[in-house]
């Protein structure tokens, strides 16, 4: 077993709801509110590369040794420099636009996932508006499971293979829970001053762990049933636009369709600054 505490090279605080995975075995885990983590160790290889990504933190590698287990492991990373993009309104206005999921009457069908893991939707910018800054996202959460559970709200650019979910544009932890389900659930994003990539951008439910489940869970067991919010889908596009991530295996297009040939996407939309 390998257990430690992942915190911030600079100010030593505790990074929370941070991805650890072990490269050959492909597992992983999630570390709890408090940057405390536990996972088995490496089974397949005699040695193995232990994977710790902490959002707008850069990457690290450490190797781990199969029949070696550490206990007490502190895990440092460095907070990555992120450049923001300024947007300068000139001789126009700015207006609010509406992108993604138009419907309010979600779809029948759950998606739901494991800590860690993530659906993305693309609220694409379909009539090439110009954009400016994200004002707030929202998620339709379902009446089912447990909707007040905490989630992380992440963002990307599509910039990843085939146009997959990849750089984050949203660098700040943002932990949220819906008072109740079997509604939409906005986020207000405009104190994170986030400018809305050109041609749309990726909008991601993250599970995540809390409290006293992150030890009394075994969310690593393949049997596992996830305990947190689900969220519904809607039939509304041709195509599909959304993507789940599992830690250590990465992103993968969802495909999954019904009988009449309606494409399954997350509920999800965003407002953004439209400029004029």
């Amino acid at each position: 077993m390998l257990a430690g505490k992942i915190i911030d090279k600079a100010t030593k605080e505790p990074l929370p709801f941070t991805s650890l995975s072990l490269k050959e075995d492909q597992t992983g885990a999630l570390s709890n509110e408090f940057g405390v983590f536990q996972l088995p160790g490496p089974l397949k290889n005699e040695t193995d590369s232990l994977i710790v990504m902490a959002l707008g933190y850069e990457h690290l590698a450490i190797a781990v040794q199969r029949g070696k287990p550490i206990a007490n492991m502190v895990l440092e990373v460095n907070r990555r420099a992120i450049a923001l993009k300024e947007v300068t309104v000139k001789g126009g206005k700015v207006k609010n636009l509406a992108l993604g999921a138009n419907s309010n009457n979600p779809g029948d069908g759950l998606l739901q996932g494991q800590p860690g893991g993530q659906y993305a939707f693309f609220v694409k910018n379909d009539k090439n508006k110009r954009l400016g800054n994200i004002r707030s996202v929202s998620f339709y959460i379902g009446e089912n499971g447990f909707p007040r559970e905490p989630f992380r709200v992440r963002l990307y650019k599509p910039d990843g293979n085939y146009s997959a979910p990849n750089t984050d544009i949203l660098t700040d932890n943002v932990v949220v829970s819906a008072p109740k389900g079997g509604q939409w659930y906005t986020v207000d994003l405009t104190p994170y001053n986030v400018t809305a990539p050109e041609e749309g951008f990726f909008v991601a439910m993250e599970w995540i762990v809390s409290g006293d489940k992150f030890f009394n869970t075994n969310f690593m067991d393949d049997n596992y049933t996830p305990y947190g919010q689900i969220m519904r889908p809607t039939f509304e596009f041709k195509e599909s636009r959304t993507w789940t991530y599992t830690i250590a295996k990465g992103w993968t297009l969802l495909t999954m369709a019904t009988a009449a040939g309606q494409h399954y996407n997350a509920m999800i939309k965003a407002e953004v600054d439209m400029i004029k």
